[in-house]
């Protein structure tokens, strides 16, 4: 059974879980009537900077923002569910769809090379992400991460690329399900969509991966051990098609198909890692599930270092074997080890590969499921968005509202949008956030409120600044003149020099309790540098989205959640007590 959480004033709470009173969705004083709301609008600026640099701490996000879910996830989870967690989370649609397009169209037999790119780029980001998950151990992974180290503002930010990631990415991942299930049946592409007049890119609607996204959603809201329990399974029986895949693909090997190496130049190589980047996404989930693991100070870093280590093996292997059975230029981009096996005279093989695409993809949803609502849970908890969603039911120990929010919407998009439509936009908020995390954690390690001088700080920020300038102007100079190197010999300096100026000239003010990232700041800072230049690979249409989406979260922010977050109510909750208390001093007189 889940643990109550008790109220404030020691008593269990008595409602019901399934309910819809004002308070659970507008709980904020500002937004009791139309007067208050008009009168929080009109302190917009000044609760901005007072939220642009307030932080939090660990004890908050682990601790306090608990008890807005009323009730305990269960802690059922350990080491071996972690690891099993890592490889459903991340192999699915992109290593067995998005690799054949990404060497169709941009990399050629040189694909193999955009996976160790990104998956460098992802091993960096991986460190980060464990330190934090061990000294945070929160459901609200990134968000919950940047909120105490960068502040409210840049959270909410990530929190939106978060849920864009999160609609968007489920979505992707259930179009490629019915690709692949449409190639098991052995029927024409696009056979089991419905075709339409609408714009092309959304014109074929997809009904089977709505449908697999609720049944996946639902297997969630049941029980998070039995999801893990049914993620071994199927993870298994992939790993099993892998190993056939690898195999299997070195036996029937041309390596003449690898000639020639590098059709579309470097600079095709590294769009494609940034789109591939897709590919390895899924590792972030492992962290959200730290509320729910029995010792993550251990389980953490074995499931995501462990995991993801394997995971880049694989990948590259699988690409490389790709490569060797079928010329680029004939890779089909929608289903493409099973096309490869039927021109190596393996037709029976295109339906065990689409059978294992098919587990691969179940899993990545079953895992991204249970991720994409605890960080709704825990956005929720913060009152970013209304806190009906933060509640975890008391029987399941699941967040189930939470988990319909994310389903619905996901459903929506996956419904009428195609995949070469998200995939783009995804890579982008995928690489921002990690980005984000990157930083955070050079703050988290050299900045100690109270305790680090003013004149350290201001370094700080100065260094911080001239990397991720630096990192922007290495990816702006690649994408406007890739084969010059007169930009570089400014910039990539810039970067060393900051990296090294931070190295000396500042002193660690934390050490990580269990489990750090070596070699700081250097490590962090390439992790910046990698993932700024790699979405700077992306195609401009990319950004195009992914900026019209960021206004879309800051007409919201300043709007409502500016001036619904926890911590601006329990700001005023206190205000308002301190003001009461002198008052209560000055009738009581001396």
């Amino acid at each position: 059974m889940a643990t109550s959480t008790r109220d404030s004033d020691g008593t269990e709470p008595q409602r019901g879980y399934w309910r819809w009173s004002k308070q659970d969705f507008l709980p904020e004083e500002s937004f009791q009537s139309w007067n208050n709301y008009v009168s929080a609008l009109s302190q917009t600026w000044l609760r901005f900077k007072d939220r642009l640099f307030s932080r939090s701490d660990d004890a908050t996000e682990t601790e306090e923002l608990k008890k807005q879910s009323e009730h305990d996830m269960k802690r059922c989870l350990n080491w071996w569910d972690m690891i099993w967690f890592g490889f459903g989370a991340v192999i699915g649609a992109g290593i067995f769809v998005l690799t054949g397009q990404e060497a169709h169209d941009h990399a050629g037999s040189a694909i193999v090379l955009s996976y160790v790119a990104s998956g460098f780029s992802a091993m960096l980001s991986v460190f980060c992400y464990t330190e934090f998950a061990v000294e945070v151990p929160s459901a609200g992974g990134s968000f919950a991460y940047l909120r105490v180290e960068l502040g409210d503002f840049v959270a909410f930010i990530t929190a939106g690329n978060i849920l864009l990631e999160s609609v968007i990415g489920s979505a992707a991942v259930a179009r490629s399900w019915t690709s692949y299930f449409t190639n098991l049946l052995n029927r024409p592409k696009n056979s089991l969509r419905i075709k339409t007049n609408l714009k092309e890119g959304y014109n074929l609607l997809d009904p089977i991966a709505s449908g697999v996204l609720v049944i996946a959603s639902v297997i969630t809201m049941i029980s998070t051990k039995k999801t893990s329990f049914l993620n071994w399974i199927a993870s298994a029986i992939n790993t099993a098609v892998i190993i056939f895949v690898i195999v299997a693909g070195f036996l029937h090997a041309d390596t003449s198909n690898l000639s020639p190496f590098l059709p579309y130049g470097a600079k095709g190589v590294f769009q494609a890692a940034a789109i591939l980047y897709f590919a390895y996404g899924g590792f972030d989930s492992i962290a959200t599930m730290a509320e729910e693991t029995k010792n993550p100070s251990r389980d953490i870093p074995i499931g995501l270092i462990g995991s993801m280590s394997m995971i880049t093996v694989i990948y590259c292997l699988m690409a490389l074997s790709l490569s060797m059975m079928q010329k680029y230029t004939e890779i089909d981009t929608g289903a493409a080890f099973s096309i490869a096996f039927q021109s190596v005279g393996m037709k029976w093989a295109k339906y065990v590969v689409a059978f294992g695409a098919l587990k691969g993809m179940t899993t990545v949803l079953l895992v991204a499921r249970l991720s994409q609502a605890r960080y709704i849970t825990h956005i929720a908890r913060c009152h970013m968005i209304p806190p009906w969603f933060a509640l975890v039911h008391p029987k399941t120990g699941t967040p189930i509202n939470a988990t319909l929010l994310i389903t619905i919407a996901s459903a929506i998009i996956a419904f009428f949008t195609g995949l070469d439509v998200l995939s783009g936009l995804i890579s982008v908020s995928t690489l921002f956030v990690f980005m984000m995390i990157s930083a955070a954690l050079l703050v988290r390690r050299y900045y100690v409120k109270g305790v680090t001088p003013r004149e350290n700080l201001l370094k700080l920020v100065i260094f911080l600044v001239l990397i991720i300038a630096s990192s922007v102007g290495i990816s702006a100079f690649w994408g406007l003149k890739p084969n010059g190197w007169l930009g570089y010999t400014v910039t990539i300096p810039v970067w060393f020099l900051a990296t090294l100026g931070m190295s000396l000239f500042l002193t660690q003010q934390r050490v990580p309790r269990v489990w750090g990232v070596p070699l700081v700041p250097w490590l962090p800072s390439l992790s910046i540098a990698t993932n700024v230049f790699l979405m700077g690979s992306l195609e401009y249409d990319a950004f195009i989205r992914f900026a019209v989406c960021t206004v879309v979260m800051l007409i919201y922010y300043f709007l409502f959640g500016l001036h619904a977050t926890y911590d601006m109510a329990h700001q005023q909750e206190k205000l308002q007590s301190k003001l009461h208390h002198t008052e209560t001093i000055k009738n009581e007189g001396p």
